[in-house]
């Protein structure tokens, strides 16, 4: 069922139980105020009748009947009975000839006991009512059909339901009228929602001026278009250089095998072209693992995590260095350390943070003019810092917001080797990590990288 469906269900649901409790509760009290106000009549008739007949006519039948036949106000299908205290009948009248009261012994002792007691005689509402003077007790009995009560009651009730219709048909128009006017900005924005694809994401969702719910799920989805644009354009970046950078090696090592194949070649022709292959082979095997790593940091249950060390870490890296390239050098400087040792822990992968610094490190050295780099581990509440410097060449400040990104090198380092992962994998790491990166670059103090990272501590307070 459409939403604008349910919203006027509900609205008809709602307001029409309210009717309904309302015209309930009208003709309730109408029908109580008119049995009330019956039955006070049926007193007075009694009351009446027990007045003029015993105590001014002396039980003057014939007289008290005269006065019942000429009362203007008289109730309808009226008949009174009175008793003695022996329940002989001493006085009776009716409206109609040949209706008579039928009056139990029980009746009249009710009256005794609690004064007055209403009950039902057919369609009639009927009272006996005691009455004492100072020498007999009398019960009076009187019998009426409240005509005109009942018919204001049931025009009241014809009223109440016709009332009750048009308010449903009513209710029903209004609620859809203003389930359409609540549903409209809601199929705005389905309709220019339909409107975006993954070429065209560009495109965004009219909020409008009103700061309410609505306003919010368009702002929410044009966030969303934002993150998935900014997705797509770093995807369409990602496949565009790395085809781009498996496609050269693979072109190279077939135009070399190529050449080669085209005539005999002496021993030393095939070592030379099998070393160019290899080395060429060596650097697609490079290329492939930083793609994995790259992917392998973007699934964030994958990994297994555990308490590291990061001052050993980084005496290790330090002395891994050489592997990369025996020139590269890292000078460590550590801070006092802490007394409490969680403060130089921090929950992580220990392969991945090792990959990330060491990325960090070693492009550190790459780029310094003398293959050098300054580490420098200082240590706060909850947290720790990695600071890694180099002297070497400057990245332009309007390129420091791309160097992330992957496969992405400032053009003034397109000279060195590299793919230009490093830094998208280590930022990518440091993230993943709950930590956050930090580059400045200028040719006073260089280039510098600082590494936040939460300790176990704070690990522990965030859970």
């Amino acid at each position: 069922m459409k939403i604008k469906y349910r919203i006027t269900l509900l609205f008809s649901v709602i307001v029409l139980t309210l009717l309904f409790m309302m015209c309930y509760a009208v003709y309730y009290f109408s029908s109580l105020n008119r049995k009330e106000s019956f039955q006070s009549r049926l007193r007075n008739r009694a009351l009446t009748t027990a007045k003029y007949l015993i105590e001014i006519t002396e039980i003057n039948q014939d007289l008290m009947k005269r006065i019942d036949e000429n009362t203007v106000l008289s109730l309808q299908d009226k008949s009174v009975a009175v008793f003695n205290y022996l329940n002989e009948i001493i006085y009776e009248n009716s409206d109609l000839p040949e209706d008579t009261l039928t009056i139990t012994k029980d009746i009249l002792d009710l009256a005794r006991i609690k004064g007055e007691h209403f009950f039902k005689m057919g369609k009639r509402d009927a009272l006996s009512i005691q009455y004492t003077d100072e020498f007999n007790r009398y019960v009076i009995v009187v019998a009426a059909y409240d005509r005109v009560g009942l018919e204001q009651l049931s025009d009241l009730r014809l009223i109440l339901v016709s009332s009750f219709i048009a308010g449903l048909i009513i209710t029903v128009i209004i609620g859809y009228y203003f389930s359409i006017r609540l549903v409209q900005p809601i199929k705005g924005i389905i309709d220019e929602v339909n409107d975006i694809s993954s070429h065209n994401l560009t495109k965004r969702i009219q909020a409008g001026e009103k700061h309410d719910e609505l306003n919010q799920l368009a702002e929410t989805f044009n966030q969303l278009l934002d993150r998935l644009q900014e997705s797509f354009e770093i995807q369409r970046r990602f496949i565009s250089n790395a085809s781009h950078e498996l496609s050269t090696p693979l072109t190279s090592i077939t135009s070399q095998i190529g050449i080669t194949l085209q005539k005999e070649r002496g021993p030393e022709e095939y070592r030379a072209v099998l070393e160019s292959v290899y080395s060429d082979v060596k650097q697609m095997g490079q290329l492939t693992r930083s793609l994995l790593e790259i992917a392998q940091t973007g699934s964030h249950g994958a990994i297994e995590l555990r308490k590291v060390r990061i001052d050993e870490m980084l005496m290790k890296i330090s002395s891994e260095l050489k592997k990369i390239n025996p020139s590269y050098v890292a000078h460590l400087d550590f801070d006092e350390f802490p007394e409490n040792d969680g403060d130089l822990l921090v929950f992580g992968n220990a392969d991945l943070l090792s990959s990330a610094l060491k990325n960090l490190i070693a492009n550190a050295c790459k780029f310094s003019y003398t293959n050098e780099a300054i580490v420098r581990l200082t240590f706060q509440p909850s947290k720790l810092y990695i600071t890694i410097s180099d002297r070497g060449i400057v990245i332009p400040a309007e390129e420091l917001n791309n160097i992330f990104q992957p496969f992405y090198r400032a053009d003034n380092a397109k000279g060195k080797e590299g793919f230009g992962l490093g830094l998208a994998l280590a930022n990518r790491i440091i993230r993943l990590h709950k930590g956050r990166i930090e580059v400045s670059s200028s040719e006073e103090s260089g280039t510098t990288f600082e590494v936040c990272l939460p300790t176990v501590d704070n690990e522990a307070q965030l859970a």
